[in-house]
């Protein structure tokens, strides 16, 4: 596994993928959080990274499914994978490797924006004054969610060896998983309680859940079972094409 992880990691910054990911979440960020008038974090009249941590998750919804579209796609189309399993490579280490080296690649995205948290240190004028607690709750969450994005991606890099398939599978999956439930939860059929239940079901909830600065153990155990239930399908996608 830990040789797939490495010859991805080299893959990704050995080309423009790894730079153009991260240099685009900056990017992104740093436009609508610092440029875009009335709505970054300099009018918002607050020191603290609210208006990072909603429109994070947004920006992560479309550049993991962009980074991970290729990790088994392209091995399918290029016929390497059948090159791959001749070697002495368990799956689940073919599946580790890629999903660590595509998420290590999303921590180097989301790295660079603590120095947001200084930049707001030193303009506001009470010393002192940022929740340093919502602030830590909300980079675990945003890593966990990123985490759970990771092996959405993969897998819906498993069942196809297009990449622009891969790419749009994994946004909308994303998609309705983060926010689909949470939508759904808001309908007039549900206001009966069945609403929180079902909001629940989806990331948003959890990821604003720790986002508050507590972070509870079952949205921690959510996420990890979303990372797990997926690269597991990803397993499962990758044995019944052996088999065919």
């Amino acid at each position: 596994m830990i040789s797939i992880f490495r010859k991805e990691l080299h893959t990704f910054f050995s080309s423009l993928v790894g730079y153009i990911a991260i240099i685009v979440f900056l990017v992104v960020c740093g436009f609508f959080l610092w440029l875009i008038p009335e709505n970054n974090m300099l009018d918002y009249g607050y020191a603290n990274m609210d208006k990072f941590f909603d429109l994070a998750p947004w920006v992560l919804l479309f550049l993991i499914p962009a980074i991970t579209m290729r990790s088994l796609a392209d091995e399918f189309k290029s016929g390497t994978i059948e090159i791959l399993s001749t070697l002495p490579i368990k799956e689940y280490q073919l599946i580790g490797g890629k999903f660590l080296s595509s998420f290590v690649l999303v921590l180097f995205s989301i790295l660079p924006t603590l120095v947001y948290i200084f930049t707001l240190a030193s303009l506001s004028i009470i010393s002192n004054n940022l929740d340093t607690g919502g602030m830590i709750g909300s980079y675990v969450g945003l890593i966990f969610l990123a985490g759970a994005f990771t092996a959405v991606g993969l897998f819906c890099s498993s069942f196809t060896n297009n990449q622009i398939i891969a790419f749009l599978a994994a946004v909308f999956l994303n998609f309705i998983l983060y926010s689909g439930f949470e939508t759904m939860s808001r309908l007039p059929v549900l206001a009966n309680g069945a609403d929180y239940i079902v909001s629940q079901i989806g990331m948003q909830f959890h990821y604003n859940s720790i986002s508050r600065g507590v972070i509870d153990t079952r949205d921690l155990i959510y996420f990890i079972s979303v990372i797990v239930i997926f690269l597991l399908a990803t397993q499962l996608m990758l044995q019944k094409r052996n088999w065919n």
